[in-house]
């Protein structure tokens, strides 16, 4: 393929089925001889890993700005370590959750400035957008009944924080709708599949 690289971020609420979706896309991909790389956020790097343990399992109040600079923080490290130096290969770069999650999270579901964190994301970033962002939307009630009784510390917010989060998604693909797309998850597997591959095959670079 060609040196330029493509970059896909797959986002959603948590009971999603993003992170399935991406497992089933980087499986298809790699067999039909595309040089892929799978990563996610928080956690694509090896100090990435260490800010995603504090933030998902640390056991006592974390406040919405430092939560908010360990996801940026873990973010700039992933770019410039990782992300661009696979699409400076022509690497297909398949993401689980980025830039869009931070919005989401921490602007519609925790309340922070909406466009302070769209700029600080460029900032984090230095300005490399994803040029796919698929979006696996699905009814609050279904995502949280999908996640189980073990839950993260985000995943054990409550029903109205995963409604506003759901919400954010939605607004988010209004405003950037040739970047973000809405793939409907209530779904069965093999039919989100289905049109995710289909979605996915037109950014793809044809031989």
């Amino acid at each position: 393929m060609s040196k330029k690289g493509l970059f896909i971020t797959f986002e959603g609420a948590d009971g999603s089925g993003k992170s399935t979706q991406l497992a089933k896309i980087f499986e298809y991909l790699t067999q039909n001889d595309f040089e892929c790389i799978l990563t996610r956020e928080p956690g694509g790097t090896d100090l990435g890993n260490k800010l995603r343990d504090i933030l998902l399992n640390y056991d006592g109040p974390v406040s919405s700005n430092c939560e908010l600079f360990l996801y940026l923080a873990d973010r700039s490290q992933h770019i410039e370590t990782k992300i661009k130096p696979a699409l400076l290969e022509g690497k297909v770069v398949l993401c689980d959750r980025h830039i869009d999650s931070t919005v989401a999270y921490q602007g519609f579901a925790r309340g922070l400035d909406i466009e302070n964190l769209i700029n600080l994301n460029k900032i984090a970033t230095k300005g490399l957008l994803p040029d796919l962002t698929i979006v696996f939307d699905v009814e609050t009630e279904i995502a949280m009944q999908r996640v189980g009784q073990t839950k993260d510390r985000l995943e054990s917010e409550g029903f109205e924080f995963h409604k506003k989060l759901r919400y954010g998604y939605l607004e988010l693909a209004k405003r950037f709708p040739e970047r973000i797309k809405i793939i409907n998850s209530n779904n069965a597997i093999d039919k989100v599949f289905e049109d995710t591959l289909k979605l996915i095959n037109s950014y793809l670079p044809k031989e």
